[in-house]
């Protein structure tokens, strides 16, 4: 067995790794003996033997860079894809751990994170293996830590070279030149001269300025591996034919499985349709899919559609779908049965799918500002997943002409060689806006190597602020910081000026002081925090104490019927309180405004309002954004104080109130926005909201309607798919990795019904949707709601003694939906709850009697079945 084949099999995550034999932790194994004094000899040689003993014989290069590291040398891996880095990564990993140090593996996605802590969890032992990515932590004392890299750049920040940090694996650290992101790769070469870095990507490109300076900054030597050639070949070709035809021809080569990239995730799924119309694999290729399917749940709007797609061989890979589908098709793919992929460029970094030939749609990409050309780096990275090593010989890059060009080409094929209807043919001319390029832009890209890695460097106020907290001479190490990096000379001078201007506000805001009266040894003023920083100050929601601080200005008694400073219901109120400090999920957002925008013409229509007058009216209409008033007064406030707030922007929103507030499923919300395709965004917002309430508002602060708000959250992330939730679990609670291959079906949720104070709110919200529907008369949704039941009756008999029914945060009060669970106390065979809760829900009329009642039975057995709540009305009531 290849290095790398072992390295593909062995560490796709879910499937275990089998091992004979395992590195320090779990009872020993190969290396074992190499703990204690450090002998580099022994360290190398057992790392050596452990590779032997599973099959393993290493490529030169990584022979070459396991030397380096067992030296105590830093290491620059540049190779491509498909060369082993990972188990470079791993004999560093047993490197520091036979030196008795902490070592730390960085990436820049969580997904690869916690890909990286199974995988070495396999071969290190769990004890030994820890995981921290902001918003949680699993084992953080342990000697290996898996995590991001503003974690490791925070830590270094906060404590220097006095940080327990004696090794620093940074995987895909060409991130170092991103523009937002690099100064977190940029940190801890900078502060940590004392660790030994291992810095690895197949795209670096010339970084001889980089190593000569890590060389000066930490007396160690840099060994640069690199000019290796991939084991698995490449060929390239530029065609001119439609996309489903040079898929056809790609799979009757024999050189699928075909990675076909897109630039949008509406382009990725439109392509997959596309693609249906042409045989992708045969009979007996559909009916394996079917078994391997087996009862797996398809149960959103898009799950619908990839279950059509993937039954026909074609999966569809996008960070906008549902963890679910996304291993779905990974692990499809993995055990190849899936011949055609239609993905973005997720799957270039780093995602382990099996790839015979990649098929670009375009050379150009947005990047959130422009259209542009791909960049030789990004091309790389991409073309670099062809070719598995150890299944192919060769891997194949195909780029498809434009479609004007293609259009072209056909219709001149079509004229063949009539030379006067070859002269008839109309060039098609590129769309509007068109970035232009074409054959010479692939032999271009081919070519080139990756561009020259200009590091980035930023200075914030959080930045700062954790400098200051490490104490010492501050001017020293802020000086260190910003003069000595890899940026320009003009960079550099912008960054002082930046430090320079956050730290007077920091100063007059009084959170810093300049004690003179203490001077340190070399008789520089000593600078000091006067507010307490917490330990993982920016690691996770960096305005967290500002929500505590708005939280507390709240009243936990307010059910909305008093008007308190939230003007709202307290559990609501404290939901957008922390929504606010989220990262705004855009397509949701968009989409609200653009409903709303809907809504507010048709009314305007029917009112009369010109057109001239609807245009201005829309321009003020948004996305809903409660409670903004009294946050932006509060964070000016709270800015007074805490200046480094502004480093970060207050983003009022509403997703999980808006979902809650419509008493709507995740199914039904995504339907009545049209986010679809986006699902997978929406479901990571709102379990990124259920972890930022669980972890921010105090229990103290918490009222019972909170508690059950909270529960529902999580439960109906859970439900959704459970694998977001399963996993935080099986990172706190490591399972060892069952025989064979792992289950393609994940594991049911468990049933809703068991977590009470969460189906309490799917049994009032059920109830309640049933409420807003009366309020607007739409008697024909509710009678489709509950057939047999005489909705238009009673809504006439009511509207005749009353206006209107009541829909505010007083209306949705449990004091008005009363549940009887007398006749729930049966379990049925399973242990499951059975019988019926029954309820009786009030309607809050303006005359405040409350004698019009809708009562309903809750079947219990059904729900669990279902997650969720099913409800049946059997009584309109007036008392």
């Amino acid at each position: 067995m290849t290095a790398e084949a072992a390295s593909a099999s062995d560490t796709a995550h879910p499937l275990p790794l089998p091992l004979p034999e395992r590195l320090p932790g779990r009872g020993g194994g190969a290396l074992a003996s190499a703990v204690g004094a450090y002998d580099a000899d022994a360290v190398y040689d057992a790392f050596v033997g452990w590779a032997e003993d599973r099959g393993i014989a290493l490529y030169p290069a990584q022979d070459e860079a396991a030397m380096e590291l067992a030296a105590g040398n830093h290491v620059v891996l540049s190779t491509p894809t498909g060369t082993g880095k990972s188990l470079v990564a791993v004999a560093a990993h047993a490197v520091a751990i036979a030196r008795g140090e902490r070592t730390y593996y960085t990436a820049p996605l969580k997904a690869l994170v916690s890909e990286k802590f199974f995988d070495l969890i396999d071969i290190f032992g769990a004890e030994r293996v820890g995981m921290v990515t902001g918003d949680s932590s699993v084992n953080a004392d342990a000697p290996i830590i898996c995590c991001t890299a503003e974690i490791l750049a925070n830590q270094a920040l906060r404590e220097g070279a006095d940080a327990d940090v004696g090794q620093v694996v940074m995987d895909e650290v060409h991130f170092l030149g991103e523009s937002d992101r690099g100064w977190a790769w940029h940190v801890p070469l900078i502060s940590l001269p004392r660790a030994q870095f291992l810095l690895m990507s197949a795209t670096l490109g010339d970084v001889s300025e980089l190593s000569d300076d890590l060389e000066r900054r930490t007396g160690r030597e840099v060994a640069h591996v690199t000019g290796v050639e991939r084991p698995v070949p490449l060929d390239f070709a530029y065609v001119d034919t439609p996309a489903h035809e040079t898929v056809e021809q790609l799979l009757s080569d024999g050189k699928g499985p075909v990675y076909v990239v897109h630039f949008s995730q509406a382009a990725a799924a439109e392509r997959a349709q596309a693609l249906t119309s042409i045989r992708i694999v045969d009979r007996a290729g559909r009916d394996a899919i079917a078994e391997a399917i087996g009862g797996f749940r398809f149960n959103t709007g898009f799950g619908k559609t990839l279950s059509k797609y993937v039954r026909a061989g074609i999966g569809v890979h996008h960070a906008g779908m549902l963890p679910r589908y996304r291993r779905l098709v990974e692990t499809l793919a993995q055990r190849g049965l899936l011949r055609v992929i239609c993905g973005t460029d997720t799957l270039g970094v780093g995602i382990n799918v099996p790839i015979r030939t990649v098929l670009f749609t375009a050379l150009t990409k947005f990047d959130g500002e422009r259209m542009r050309q791909l960049s030789a780096r990004e091309f790389h990275q991409i073309a670099g997943r062809a070719g598995r090593a150890g299944y192919d010989t060769a891997g194949s890059v195909v780029c498809l002409a434009p479609e004007h060009e293609i259009e072209t080409a056909q219709a001149v094929r079509k004229a063949g060689d009539d030379e006067r209807k070859r002269k008839k043919v109309v060039r098609k001319k590129p769309p509007a806006g068109f970035v232009s390029w074409g054959q010479k832009s692939f032999e271009k890209l081919i070519g080139g190597e990756p561009e020259p890695l200009r590091p980035t460097m930023r200075m914030t106020a959080a930045m700062l602020i954790n400098v200051i907290a490490r104490g010492g001479d501050v001017y020293d190490h802020v000086r260190t910081l910003i003069r000595d990096n890899h940026a320009t000379p003009a960079q550099r001078y912008e960054l002082a000026r930046r430090a320079i201007a956050i730290f007077r506000t920091l100063v007059i805001s009084g959170v810093v002081v300049i004690d003179r009266d203490q001077p340190l040894p070399n008789g520089r003023p000593s600078i000091r925090l006067t507010v307490h920083v917490q330990p993982n100050f920016a690691l996770n929601q960096p305005l967290s104490p500002f929500a505590l601080a708005v939280i507390d200005m709240l009243d936990p008694e307010d059910d909305g019927t008093d008007q308190g400073p939230g003007s709202g219901n307290f559990a609501l109120d404290v939901v957008s309180v922390i929504e606010a400090t989220l990262d705004d999920p855009r397509p949701v957002l968009s989409q609200q405004q653009f409903k709303a925008r809907g809504e507010a013409v048709a009314a305007m229509k029917q009112e009369g309002i010109d057109y001239d007058a609807r245009m201005e009216a829309l321009e003020e209409i948004t996305h809903p954004r409660p409670l903004a008033e009294l946050l932006e007064e509060a964070f000016e406030t709270f800015a007074e104080t805490q200046p480094w707030v502004r480093d970060f922007e207050l983003r009022p929103k509403s997703v999980v109130r808006d979902m809650y507030e419509r008493a709507m499923t995740f199914t039904e919300y995504v339907s009545h926005y049209g986010l679809a395709r986006s699902e997978g965004l929406v479901l990571r917002y709102l379990s990124d909201a259920d972890r930022a309430i669980r972890q921010t508002v105090p229990d103290d602060d918490k009222n019972e309607e909170l508690h059950e708000l909270i529960e529902w959250l999580g439960a109906l992330v859970r439900q959704v798919d459970s694998s977001l939730v399963d996993e935080w679990s099986e990172l706190v609670d490591p399972r060892p990795a069952a025989e064979g291959e792992a289950p393609i079906v994940p594991p049911a949720p468990p049933s809703i019904v068991q977590n009470r104070r969460a189906f309490t709110v799917l049994v009032r919200n059920e109830l309640f949707r049933r409420i807003q529907l009366a309020a607007t008369e739409r008697d024909d949704e509710l009678t489709a709601l509950d057939p047999g039941v005489d909705w238009p009756d009673f809504l006439d008999r009511y509207f005749a003694e009353h206006d209107d029914i009541g829909t505010d945060g007083s209306a949705r009060s449990p004091r008005l939906c009363e549940i009887d669970e007398s006749d729930a106390h049966r379990r049925d065979e399973k242990g499951e709850p059975s019988g019926v809760w029954r309820v009786t829900q009030i309607i809050d009329d303006p005359a405040g009697d409350h004698d019009w009642r809708i009562e309903a039975e809750v079947d219990l057995v059904a729900s669990g079945e279902a997650g969720e709540a099913i409800v049946t009305v059997t009584g309109l009531v007036h008392l």
